[in-house]
């Protein structure tokens, strides 16, 4: 064989290997931030979904603002007394708990950083907990039986 032979089949091989690295790497599937919109006492909000066990642990935690028209929505597999509490968290929230049908079942308005490591619980079962920025529920006359409207409810995924 050849020299330049062999050379133009090395430099063929180099790039064919090149070529399915960056090819396989822009291809990865990326990590997707999971959003949608749901409608809460007359007002839009952006939701983030909390869907495995990880992203339900951190929650807020960590997060010096939250707007006024986002939420955090941790997704159960099955109804319970879901008790939460406000490690890590550098704001005030409301936390309501809904059923499976997205109704307000219980609700902790004005939960201050300084109430850790007290647990809140909800008053009856739910299969949702919605985190908004406290004062959500009063500016908005949110009660119980109050609906979160949003179109695809996700299920757990971990």
């Amino acid at each position: 064989m050849s020299r330049f032979l062999y050379r133009s089949l090395l430099f063929l091989g180099v790039g064919l290997t090149a070529l399915l690295v960056l090819t396989s790497y822009r291809t990865q599937p990326q990590k997707i931030e999971r959003y949608a919109r749901a409608e809460f006492g007359g007002v839009s909000l952006r939701i983030e979904f909390a869907t495995t066990t990880a992203a339900r642990a951190r929650g807020l935690g960590g997060r010096k603002s939250i707007p006024s028209d986002y939420g955090m929505l941790f997704i159960f597999s099955r109804d319970g007394h879901y008790g939460f509490w406000m490690k890590n968290t550098l704001v005030p929230l409301d936390m309501f708990w809904l059923d499976d049908k997205g109704h307000v079942v219980s609700i902790a308005q004005d939960v201050t950083p300084s109430t850790y490591p007290e647990v809140f619980y909800p008053s009856a079962p739910a299969r949702y907990v919605l985190e908004t920025i406290s004062g959500f529920a009063r500016a908005n006359d949110i009660a119980t039986g109050t609906p979160f409207i949003l179109q695809n409810w996700p299920s757990v995924s971990e």
